[in-house]
C-alpha cells in the first residue's frame, strides 16, 4: 500500500495482464482529486510492513519496505503525511535503501507533497497543486538536477497510493468507480477503473484474512493493473498482485506492526 518508489514503478508498468472488460455502467462513480465522495478520514493513524515477492510459489522476498501514516496540519489545512521506508534487491544482487514521503488533503487524499530518495542518489522533490507539479529530480547521483514545472491535463491521485481510493469512496460488491492516477514517471495522467468484487479469504503472512477483492484496470485498454484486497481497519491494503511485462507475478502482503514512538 501507498506502495512506495519501487512499487510506483512495479504499477505503473503498462504491460500487465490482459484481460478483457466491458466499458463502466452508467452508474459508475466517477473521481476527481477534490471529490466530495471520497472520506480520507477513514484511514487512521498506523503503521505497517510489506513484503514484495517475486517467483513461482512461496517466491523470493525482492523488496521489503514500511509505511506509517500520521496525522497533522498544514496552515491549517488537515493533512495525512505517509513515510515510506525500504529496501529492495537490485538486478545486480545489491541492495538499494529508499524512502518516500506524500503529503495528502486528509479529506479528499489531492496529493500536495512528494518526495522520494534512494542509495543510487536519485530524488524527486515535489509540490502539487491541483494539475500543477514543480519541484527538482535527479535520476542518480552522478546526474543533473532537472526543475519541474508540469501542468497535467487533469489532476491526479499518487498513482503509487490507488489503493486507497475505494477504500475513501466507500466499498460495496459491485461498485464501479473511474479515477485518474500521476506519478512521476507519468508525462499524463491516466484513468484507471476500480471495480469491488466481493468480500473474498485471503492469505496473509500464515493468516487467512477477509478482505474486499478490487480489480484496478487502465481505462484506455481495460488492461489489469492490480488486483487489491483492502480492509476497512489498518493496514487497509492487506494483499495485492500485479504482473510485470516478463510474465513475472508480483505479490504483496502487508501486516501490520507497532507505530514509531513519538518525537
Amino acid at each position: 500500500m501507498r506502495a512506495s518508489w519501487f512499487a510506483m514503478i512495479v504499477i505503473g508498468a503498462a504491460g500487465l495482464r490482459a484481460q478483457a472488460q466491458t466499458a463502466p455502467a452508467p452508474d459508475t462513480i466517477r473521481l476527481d482529486v477534490g471529490s466530495k465522495q471520497l472520506n480520507g478520514k477513514v484511514f487512521a493513524p498506523h503503521a505497517a510492513r510489506v513484503r514484495v515477492r517475486t517467483g513461482e510459489g512461496a517466491g523470493r522476498v525482492t523488496a521489503e519496505w514500511t509505511n506509517e501514516l500520521t496525522h497533522g496540519d498544514s496552515a491549517g489545512r488537515p493533512v495525512h503525511r505517509w513515510v515510506t521506508k525500504g529496501t529492495r534487491t537490485a538486478p545486480t544482487g545489491t541492495t538499494v535503501t529508499w524512502e518516500l514521503q506524500q503529503t495528502y488533503d486528509a479529506e479528499t487524499l489531492a496529493p500536495l507533497a512528494f518526495t522520494s530518495s534512494s542509495s543510487l542518489g536519485g530524488f524527486h522533490r515535489l509540490t502539487i497543486d491541483g494539475r500543477r507539479v514543480r519541484g527538482t529530480r535527479r535520476v542518480a547521483a552522478d546526474s543533473a538536477v532537472h526543475h519541474i514545472d508540469l501542468t497535467l491535463d487533469r489532476a491526479g491521485f499518487i498513482a503509487s497510493a490507488s489503493d486507497l481510493i475505494p477504500l475513501a469512496a466507500g466499498l460495496k460488491e459491485g461498485a464501479v468507480m473511474t479515477a485518474p492516477v500521476w506519478g512521476p514517471a507519468m508525462t499524463a495522467s491516466e484513468v484507471r477503473i476500480f471495480s469491488v468484487i466481493g468480500k473474498v479469504p485471503v492469505e496473509v503472512e500464515g493468516t487467512t484474512v477477509t478482505a474486499w477483492k478490487v480489480e484496478e484496470r487502465r481505462h484506455a485498454d481495460r488492461k489489469l493493473v492490480a488486483t487489491w484486497y483492502l480492509t476497512e481497519t489498518s493496514p487497509y491494503m492487506v494483499y495485492g498482485e500485479a504482473v510485470m511485462p516478463n510474465g513475472q507475478i508480483q505479490r504483496m502482503s502487508e501486516v501490520e506492526i507497532p507505530r514509531s514512538a513519538p518525537r
